[in-house]
């Protein structure tokens, strides 16, 4: 299991669709969430698109790998389709927030945990804004989240506490992606069940 991590548009998205092409036996797990559907998305292949008390159903019967709030929508990522791809034998990214990916290292201590950090805030507010599928207030509240997360991470606080194995800073999306590729090559040669 790979778990990557980062603020909301720090590009994790756009790395990941870049890097998959690159391997075989790797599937991306689908996130469920209460947020709603933007323009184009489907429902199961961007996301799970659940009511409230859908999600919170699923969350209190243990459902779900993990889970946060995230601005004012729940995020989560279900259990079962991620397992039956480990037990299948193809390794699985989670993209998923600080919060669930906390969750995921408290269950599971075998995941490889990677931060895909922006080059600075303004550059993640302007993409936020260039993306423009949210309200300023969910922006607001996007950039009070990365900031938090930004603030750890200067502080060294999630190198020292080894929470994550790889940070990955996407101030290039050609040279990011290319890390994170040879990250998951590393992972993957590094990995003794192979």
């Amino acid at each position: 299991m790979i778990v990557i991590s980062g603020p909301s548009g720090a590009g994790k998205g756009t790395l990941i669709s870049r890097v998959i092409p690159h391997f075989d036996d790797l599937a991306v797990s689908v996130s469920a969430t209460t947020r709603n559907r933007r323009a184009g998305e489907r429902d199961g292949i961007e996301y799970f698109f659940l009511s409230r008390e859908e999600f919170v159903r699923r969350a209190e019967a243990g459902e779900l790998l993990e889970w946060a709030v995230y601005g004012d929508n729940l995020y989560g990522t279900p259990a079962l389709p991620v397992l039956a791809h480990l037990e299948a034998g193809r390794d699985v990214i989670l993209e998923i927030e600080l919060q669930g990916a906390r969750q995921v290292m408290a269950r599971k201590s075998d995941a490889m945990m990677v931060f895909i950090a922006p080059p600075s805030l303004g550059e993640l507010e302007d993409r936020l804004r260039r993306r423009n599928t949210e309200s300023e207030e969910a922006i607001e509240s996007r950039m009070d989240h990365a900031r938090d997360e930004m603030e750890e991470l200067e502080h060294d606080a999630l190198r020292e506490s080894r929470e994550f194995h790889y940070v990955i800073v996407n101030d290039d999306v050609d040279e990011a992606t290319e890390r994170l590729r040879s990250v998951i090559e590393r992972i993957r040669e590094n990995d003794p069940t192979r």
